[in-house]
């Protein structure tokens, strides 16, 4: 296993095995975990699996649901290695063990700095830059749901801990029946022997809890019976019936609402305050002033018995605003200077092979260039940013639909100056994430709001016009592109510079300063998808120059490689054009190195009908190959134009994502993923002037219509490899998929998102 390695073994006296893992190469040893929490008549065979009385398994989740289908992948895993039906498993939030945390992600994004140093974040000190290789703590253990890491990372994890429970059952059952294990038969929670002895989990679990598991192997593919096959969400029901909890949706007695006002200008904060009319209206209770989180702007949240009333006082209190410092970020100076870092600095390296300078100079060869952009982009979460918190004697209650339970709860006791652990956390389901919720500024407002009203819960709830201006954009970006052909017309060298904003170490300094150090080491978020890219050019250098806009960045779906796709597969496409070939041929001679990535082409090109089916007249077609997160997807675009804006009608995705546990979700997730990207593509733009952003709401930041939704077809490469990223890889090559459409549509090229300017 080469991303962890595992700890097997059983506590004296109690018997139970406990599963560990090892994160790093096995140097840095994180520990054992704990049994999971006893319930009523139930018993815990490890630190993730637990079986009732009535024979159902209850799986310790540490991952937040938030419509990519965690809560029904990861069932399936113990499911398999338990044999028992996938409606068997039941869930219970995870603690906080480090064996919770999300390794894979780790290794995607976070840097280690060897420093420490201490800072003041708005809310409280924190101390920074305290992971040191050999000196691993709770920090590497993270828990949090992102970078499309979920089942890649429960994959060993979760089955190895499912299949370890079975063993200790069977042991059980051994011990009971006096009879060897290579005898029983499983199936759906039942052992059973050829003598005619049966017992259910249920009967077993209490032997089993003091059993040790003897023998543990997981199972072969070819006996898996739900990993790899569809089946219905278990989320499915309860999101139908209204009974899901989403965290707008927590509901508690005497509970107040508050609403949230922040400065306009990103970095601003209130001057003089005039609540008096405010404060004497109908149901509302007080003002709490918020100070800037983490470099955000400051501001104020107005308590009342309901939102309705919190929301028009919060409208009604009179206001000063100060303007941020220099009088804030504008996006459009913002991309002047980012084209000016691409001119005059050269950057990080991120790769480097070959001469492209001796190519370039070459007698006979030619060299195409040209410059992309990328605006800022909001998430829009259709749910958004709330929190609920009650704080009473010395101890912390919180109600959150987060990405990051563990940094929800140190930021919540950092706020009330409580031990984490007087910090209770309950996680909700989540009503979109797409990196935004990997933040923690909404629990600590709430948490700072919560306690003027000591015992008394209050719901925080950010207006829609509030989550949209103060968000944690996605960077703007610009890259520049050069390509060498050689007197043949074959490519020999790609040079790609960028610039943008660095996105991990401000996350780190926000939500797990405990990560952060006092340098930024380089952020592969700037250059991923373009230093690792797969095609065959002999001659590389890829370099990023990471700046400092002023402008609040975050990780949003996809992150670098939503904008990045972009750059490079409409370059290649400008590359076909100048030699006159079809995008689909030069991608195919590229990738002759790259049998994985030209399988996943070819499959889209022949779903698609690119080659063998001609498309009516007014339609054409663009495609477009993106690695993310371990993943390769391809898409074949067929566009129109009605009027003067681009209309999608079909959608053909190809996706190698390794051993599929739910082909259902995989679909579902490419589905998603085409509608939010083409949200982004022909509407997505985030304009900031004089420090205010001036899109407010759907109306000036539209999602895609349900009836412009185009028809999306999903084909997957069978593959063995163990699980990859399914949330977000559909994503990043939907963009320039559409603006090679439109080039074969219209002749028109298109360097700068959104493709809405067709004029």
């Amino acid at each position: 296993m080469k991303r962890r390695a595992w700890l097997l073994g059983t506590t004296a006296g109690m018997g139970a095995l406990l599963v560990g893992w090892l994160a790093l190469p096995q140097r840095s040893r994180i520990g054992l975990a704990r049994l999971m929490a006893p319930g009523e008549g139930d018993f815990a065979l490890n630190g993730w699996i637990k079986i009732l009385p009535d024979g159902g398994v209850v799986l310790a989740m540490p991952r937040s649901e938030m419509g990519q289908g965690v809560h029904t992948a990861l069932p399936q895993l113990a499911a398999e290695e338990l044999d028992v039906p996938l409606s068997a498993v039941r869930l219970e939030q995870a603690g906080w063990d480090a064996i919770y945390g999300n390794v894979a992600m780790l290794y995607g994004y976070l840097p280690f700095h060897p420093r420490e140093e201490e800072r003041e974040d708005g809310f409280g000190r924190v101390k920074a830059g305290r992971w040191l290789v050999g000196k691993v703590g709770r920090e590497l253990g993270l828990n949090a749901t992102g970078g499309s890491s979920s089942v890649a990372d429960a994959w060993d994890t979760v089955r190895l801990a499912a299949a370890t429970a079975r063993a200790s059952l069977l042991g059980a059952a051994s011990l009971r029946w006096k009879l060897p294990t290579e005898e029983f038969q499983v199936s759906d929670g039942v052992v059973s022997h050829p003598s005619g002895r049966r017992a259910g989990y249920g009967e077993l679990a209490r032997e089993a809890a003091s059993t040790p598991p003897g023998q543990v192997q997981l199972k072969e593919r070819k006996q898996w019976r739900v990993i790899g096959r569809p089946a219905p969400r278990l989320d499915l029901a309860s999101k139908v019936n209204g009974q899901a909890r989403f965290g707008i949706d927590v509901r508690l007695p005497g509970m107040r609402y508050a609403a949230l006002r922040l400065a306009p200008s990103l970095g601003g904060a209130p001057g003089r305050i005039d609540a008096a009319e405010a404060l004497a209206l109908p149901g509302v209770e007080r003002l709490v002033q918020l100070p800037a989180y983490a470099g955000s702007s400051a501001g104020f949240a107005v308590v009342a018995s309901s939102f309705w009333q919190a929301q028009r006082a919060a409208q009604a209190v009179e206001v000063e605003w100060r303007a941020g410092p220099g009088g804030g970020p504008d996006s459009a100076a913002i991309a002047r200077r980012l084209e000016e870092a691409v001119r005059s600095r050269e950057g990080f390296t991120f790769y480097s092979e070959g001469n492209v300078e001796a190519v370039a100079a070459g007698e006979g060869s030619r060299t195409i260039e040209a410059w992309y952009r990328a605006p800022y982009l909001a998430h829009a979460t259709l749910e958004p940013m709330n929190a609920t918190a009650r704080v009473e004697g010395g101890r912390v209650e919180v109600w959150a639909p987060t990405q990051v339970p563990q940094s929800c709860r140190e930021a919540a006791a950092r706020v009330a100056g409580v031990p984490v652990e007087r910090v209770e956390l309950h996680v909700t389901y989540l009503g979109g994430g797409f990196g935004r919720r990997l933040e923690v500024d909404y629990v600590a407002q709430a948490v700072r709001v919560a306690m003027d009203l000591p015992g008394v819960p209050v719901q925080l709830i950010w207006p829609r016009e509030e989550d949209t201006t103060h968000d944690f954009y996605r960077p703007a970006q610009v890259a520049r592109l050069r390509a060498t052909l050689d007197r043949q017309g074959q490519p020999l060298a790609l040079q790609i510079r960028s610039a943008g904003d660095a996105i991990a170490p401000r996350w780190m300094e926000r939500a797990a300063p405990g990560l952060a150090g006092p340098i930024d080491l380089p952020d592969k978020t700037g250059a991923e998808g373009l230093f690792d890219q797969p095609y065959a050019f002999a001659h590389q250098r890829i370099q990023h120059v990471f700046t400092r806009s002023g402008v609040p960045v975050g990780f949003w779906r996809s992150v670098g490689h939503s904008h990045n796709a972009f750059f490079l597969e409409s370059f290649i496409d400008e590359i076909a054009a100048q030699l006159r070939q079809d995008p689909l041929v030069l991608r195919r001679n590229l990738l002759r190195d790259s049998p994985r990535h030209l399988a996943v082409l070819n499959l889209a090109a022949e779903r698609s009908g690119w080659e063998r089916v001609p498309l009516p007249a007014g339609r054409a077609r663009g495609l477009a190959l993106h690695e993310s997160f371990g993943s390769v997807v391809a898409q074949v675009v067929e566009v129109s134009l009605q009027g003067p804006l681009p209309r999608v009608h079909r959608v053909v995705c190809a996706i190698d994502c390794g051993t599929v546990v739910n082909p259902q979700i995989v679909a579902q997730q490419m589905e998603g993923a085409v509608v939010f990207a083409l949200s982004a593509a022909l509407h997505g733009r985030v304009d900031i002037r004089r420090g205010v952003v001036q899109q407010r709401n759907f109306p000036d930041y539209p999602m895609l219509r349900l009836a412009l939704a185009p028809q999306v077809e999903t084909y997957i490469v069978p593959s063995a490899r163990a699980p990859s990223g399914v949330g977000e890889p559909g994503v990043p090559p939907l963009a320039p998929a559409l603006a090679g459409a439109l080039f074969a549509l219209t002749g028109q090229r298109h360097r700068s998102l959104p493709l809405t300017d067709l004029s």
